[in-house]
């Protein structure tokens, strides 16, 4: 059987998903308790490779079985009681033996958080970016809206990425106003390069402190080159929220 795991995690004491030799990985808490709870070894195939300090909610991630002698309802309360607290397997089910979570993946949906106010806030410093300068929020949501479509994204792609191609879709990407302080951006897409949606934050960022207008968002995006968008924003504001496999 191919099982689908959902998984949920805070990202703050993580050297990232994908499992490290010389650091501690949520994948590899993952496959060890898989394996103690399975009785062999267990290798995951997931969604997306989030990198270190970056959180989830739905993160998706795949492994063989064969059989279960725990019903399905029951295993991600039997299989989380054997992770660490920061770490919840919400969701299981049976998918087709030739299903990948990565490369099945319709949709994926980010979430970019950030704290805007004079001081920080340590019960959000977490699961946010502390900005003290105060941001045009109308600005902001309107460079947001120029990422929306197919285009090539190397300018917001970080070096190290091993993407055979730059070009990605864009499906939605939007500002929003929460009444906690936080200003959250939330982008959804076919797929992200290494880095992209923590650049294109920091690229929104600038046009919310009038480095850069939002209409030269069309301009930076055509210009391939990443010294043109704006930072990569700091990874605790990054929450990968939910992967979509069907319609």
């Amino acid at each position: 059987m191919n099982i689908l795991l959902t998984i949920a995690y805070d990202g703050t004491n993580y050297a990232g998903w994908q499992r490290q030799e010389n650091a501690v990985a949520v994948q590899e808490k993952l496959e060890d308790a898989l394996s103690i709870l399975l009785s062999r070894d267990v290798t995951v195939r997931a969604a997306s490779r989030t990198d270190a300090g970056v959180h989830a909610l739905g993160q998706c991630a795949a492994f063989f079985a064969p059989d279960l002698k725990i019903p399905l309802d029951k295993f991600p309360t039997v299989l989380t009681s054997l992770l660490p607290e920061d770490i919840s397997v919400t969701a299981a089910k049976i998918v087709p033996d030739e299903f990948n979570p990565r490369f099945n993946a319709l949709k994926k949906t980010y979430i970019y958080n950030i704290y805007n106010a004079p001081h920080p806030n340590p019960l959000l410093s977490r699961y946010s970016a502390f900005m003290p300068h105060m941001l045009d929020i109308s600005a902001m949501q309107k460079a947001a809206e120029y990422f929306i479509g197919k285009h090539d994204f190397a300018a917001f792609c970080a070096t190290g990425s091993n993407a055979k191609t730059t070009v990605r879709e864009i499906f939605a990407c939007e500002i929003s106003n929460q009444p906690n302080g936080l200003i959250s951006l939330t982008i959804t897409g076919n797929a992200f390069l290494y880095n992209m949606v923590r650049i294109i934050a920091g690229t929104v960022v600038y046009a919310g402190l009038g480095k850069i207008p939002p209409e030269k968002i069309p301009q930076i995006i055509a210009s391939k080159n990443r010294t043109s968008a704006g930072k990569t924003m700091p990874s605790q504001g990054l929450v990968l929220t939910e992967v979509v496999y069907y319609n």
